[in-house]
């Protein structure tokens, strides 16, 4: 098995990318707003994924975060509130923000878990900084760690009540970041006593099924690598100071914060410690480069991928979608402002 994750052209298969995942048998793919037109499309293409491998239970994800990250999008679909929303509420009356969240990832999910995802790449973790670019912003949970975990918390049960996996995201932290790591690379230069705030919450939810990286330099730890990249941070931060082992995948290597060609760029996270590179966009050229350029999944690696599938199931979700749905939005209320 090849240990990445691979984005797809279109709303269904072509016949090379048909043939080449064959071949190749990634450890998942990734959904986008290009292969989603309807809940029948989206669930024959999923379907279509399972079938070229011969199992049910295959690494299927997506960024559906809510706000401005959602790739199934109304009006097929639910739209759901940014984490922003749950921090206000959370301001007033922590029990109801909790409860909220958990009630939206459940509906979140259910939406998922209909059309085949196994995965979502979510909750955000990363500690919302005054000042840093809005490239998290509303996407946080909060400006204070350990509410952050909380409502981070909440959403992973949420997720799991439908069958589908987290992944809390950007390990170590990426609520510092002074530009958009999808055009450049942030350096970020506090001291790692500081830097104590951003890993909490991650440390928190050690236990979570899967995580992903940013691409982040942090000076403190390391000050020639980025996260993503960087031997030294996912050895003794990630796997150390925060403990997580589960499945440590990378952001999107086709990000422009790092550099080099997607097939060295996979290398080089997975020789730092990441168990799956994520490739979104689709470009058979850099798939077939990462296949040739990186090694088989190892047996580590392998069981983690287990273990986050384990969190995971297609026999539909028991839950009131509009139940939970009426819920969120009552809770919400209590804030004054509209979900």
């Amino acid at each position: 098995m090849t240990p990445a994750i691979f984005g797809l052209s279109g709303l269904v298969l072509s016949a090379e990318e048909r043939a080449f995942f064959r071949e190749a048998d990634p450890a998942g793919y990734i959904i986008f707003g290009r292969n989603v037109e309807n809940r029948e499309q989206l669930r024959a293409l999923t379907d279509s994924l399972r079938a070229i491998h011969g199992r049910d239970r295959l690494l299927i994800t997506i960024d559906q975060e809510g706000g401005r990250v959602q790739r199934m999008k109304p009006p097929v679909w639910n739209a759901y509130p940014p984490g922003a929303a749950f921090d206000r509420l959370y301001d007033i009356a922590p029990a109801s923000a909790i409860e909220a969240a958990r009630a939206n990832a459940e509906a979140l999910a259910m939406d998922l878990a209909e059309v085949g995802i196994t995965c979502t790449h979510a909750p955000v973790l990363d500690v919302r900084v005054e000042g840093a670019h809005d490239v998290i912003g509303d996407r946080a949970l909060g400006h204070e760690p350990m509410r952050v975990a909380a409502l981070g918390r909440a959403v992973l049960e949420g997720l799991a009540r439908a069958g589908v996996a987290g992944t809390v995201k950007h390990m170590p932290g990426h609520g510092r970041s002074a530009c958009d790591t999808h055009k450049e690379l942030p350096t970020v230069t506090e001291s790692a006593d500081l830097l104590e705030i951003d890993i909490a919450p991650f440390r928190a939810l050690n236990d979570a099924p899967s995580a992903m990286t940013g691409h982040l330099k942090f000076t403190a730890w390391d000050s020639e690598n980025p996260a993503t990249q960087s031997p030294t941070i996912i050895r003794e931060i990630i796997r150390g100071k925060i403990g997580f082992d589960g499945l440590l995948m990378s952001d999107d290597l086709d990000m422009e914060a790092l550099s080099g060609t997607v097939p060295d760029r996979a290398a080089r996270a997975l020789a730092a410690g990441c168990d799956i590179a994520l490739n979104c966009w689709a470009r058979m050229e850099d798939m077939v480069g990462i296949c040739e350029s990186v090694p088989a999944m190892s047996e580590k690696t392998a069981a983690r991928l287990d273990r986050a599938l384990s969190f995971t199931r297609l026999d539909g979700a028991t839950g009131d979608q509009a139940a939970l749905i009426a819920k969120r939005d009552a809770l919400l209320a209590l804030t004054g402002e509209a979900a």
